[in-house]
C-alpha cells in the first residue's frame, strides 16, 4: 500500500528566523506522523531546515533546480549545492514556474533527470489551466505533460518519483477541485504510467494532489484511492494547518 507523503511548497515566504519558529513548532507537533513529510523552504534557509530537520520525520526539499552544474548563471542554483545543503527532494515545473518563466515539458523533464542523477527525488508537477479546464481538453493536456515529463525516465526512477497533479486555476484562489475532478485526473495519471511503463510501477507511482488543500478538505481529497498525499502551498505556512493535513492524511 502507497504511505501517503505531504509536502510544503513555502514558496517566497519566510525568513532565516521565520524558518526556524515553523519548523520548531512543527516538530512539537508531528511526533508520529502516519503520512510521510517534506517541507521545502526557500535556499536561504535550506541548510537551517535540514538542520533542525534532523532525527525527525521531517524531510527537507527545494522548490527548483538548474539543468546547469556551475557556470555564469546569475541567481541559479545547481543541484551539487541543494546536494550539499542536505536536501533530498526537488520540486521541479511547478506551475508558477511554467507561469512565470516559461518553462516547458521539456526543461522539467530534464530537471527531473538531473535530480536523479544527484541520488535526489524529483517532486514533478502537471495541471492544466482553467481555460483547458472549461475547453474539455484537461485529459489531452495531461496526457501530454506527463509523456514529456517523463521522458526517459526509468521504471526504477518511475517508482520513487513523485507526481503533483496541481490544477492551475485552483492555486492561490482559494478554489479547489472537486473531489470527484481530482480523483478523475489521478487515475488518468496512474493509467498513463500505467501504459508507459508497467501496471507494476503505476502501482507503486505516489501521485500528490495540490491546489489549495486546506485542513478542512484535506480528509476527503486524501481518502480518494488514487490520491497519494498533497503538495501544500498557502496552508503550510502555519504549524497548527499544516500538522491537521498530515493528520488527515
Amino acid at each position: 500500500m502507497r504511505k501517503k507523503i505531504i509536502a510544503g511548497n513555502w514558496k517566497m515566504n519566510k525568513t532565516v528566523a521565520d524558518t526556524s519558529d515553523l519548523i520548531n513548532a512543527l516538530k512539537a507537533k508531528l511526533t508520529e506522523p502516519k503520512a510521510g513529510v517534506i517541507v521545502c523552504p526557500p535556499y536561504t534557509s535550506l541548510a537551517l531546515a535540514v538542520e533542525l530537520a534532523k532525527g525527525t520525520p521531517i524531510k527537507v526539499g527545494a522548490q527548483d533546480v538548474s539543468v546547469n552544474d556551475d557556470g555564469a548563471f546569475t541567481g541559479e542554483i545547481s543541484i551539487g549545492m541543494l546536494k550539499a545543503a542536505g536536501c533530498e527532494y526537488v520540486i521541479v515545473g511547478h506551475s508558477e514556474r511554467r507561469q512565470y518563466y516559461k518553462e516547458t515539458d521539456e526543461l522539467i523533464n530534464r530537471k527531473a533527470q538531473k535530480v536523479f542523477a544527484s541520488g535526489l527525488i524529483p517532486i514533478i508537477c502537471v495541471g492544466e489551466t482553467l481555460a483547458e479546464r472549461e475547453s474539455g481538453i484537461t485529459s489531452q493536456i495531461i496526457t501530454g505533460q506527463i509523456k514529456g515529463v517523463l521522458a526517459g525516465l526509468t521504471p526504477g526512477q518511475m517508482e520513487t518519483a513523485i507526481i503533483a497533479y496541481e490544477p492551475v486555476w485552483a492555486i492561490g484562489t482559494g478554489k479547489t477541485a472537486t473531489t470527484q475532478q481530482a480523483e478523475e485526473v489521478h487515475l488518468l495519471i496512474r493509467t498513463l504510467i500505467a501504459e508507459l511503463y508497467s501496471p507494476e510501477t503505476a502501482e507503486k507511482a505516489v501521485i500528490q494532489y495540490g491546489g489549495s488543500v486546506k485542513p478542512d478538505n484535506a480528509k476527503e481529497l486524501l481518502a480518494q484511492p488514487n490520491i497519494d498525499g498533497a503538495l501544500v502551498g498557502g496552508a503550510c505556512l502555519n504549524a497548527d494547518s499544516f500538522a491537521a493535513i498530515i493528520d488527515a492524511a
